[in-house]
């Protein structure tokens, strides 16, 4: 078996978490895209709905930088399973005791999308509408509650 190539770390505590989902990736660009993936949405930018976005590129322009081609490769075209790493993603949830459901209450997060016909409302696209099920046209939103 050959051994695992190292990753480009994330940045600060980011890498202690991402690390926690490497062994969901098979290859050395799986786990770098993952990784940029997560600090771009958790980045504070003004827009984080589009690959250059999400690698901190500016728009139409930063569409061809390296950055942004490797998180649209991450999402689009390599081989993983999200459903995998969402029920990790829940696991730490759960696992952690600022955000594991307790008697006083339960964080929820619902990242639920709406159908959308035509391209006058920003950020409309083909995009997994959790609401239905499905991918469609559409835009994603996603609300936090803690109760």
């Amino acid at each position: 078996m050959t051994k695992t190539k190292p990753c480009p770390p994330a940045p600060g505590p980011l890498e202690e978490y991402a690390s926690r989902f490497d062994d969901m990736f098979t290859h050395l660009g799986q786990r770098r895209g993952f990784r940029e993936y997560v600090v771009g949405l958790l980045m504070p930018r003004d827009r984080n709905k589009t690959a250059p976005a999400l690698a901190g590129a500016e728009p139409v322009v930063g569409s061809k930088s390296a950055a942004a081609q490797r998180v649209q490769y991450f999402l689009s075209e390599l081989c993983w399973d999200p459903d995998r790493v969402n029920d990790r993603r829940l696991e730490l949830l759960r696992d952690q005791r600022a955000t594991a459901p307790h008697a006083g209450g339960v964080l929820v997060i619902d990242d639920s999308g709406d159908r959308k016909d035509g391209t006058a409302t920003a950020h409309v696209g083909r995009q997994w509408l959790g609401r239905y099920g499905k991918t469609d046209s559409g835009i994603v939103t996603v609300t936090t509650l803690c109760r």
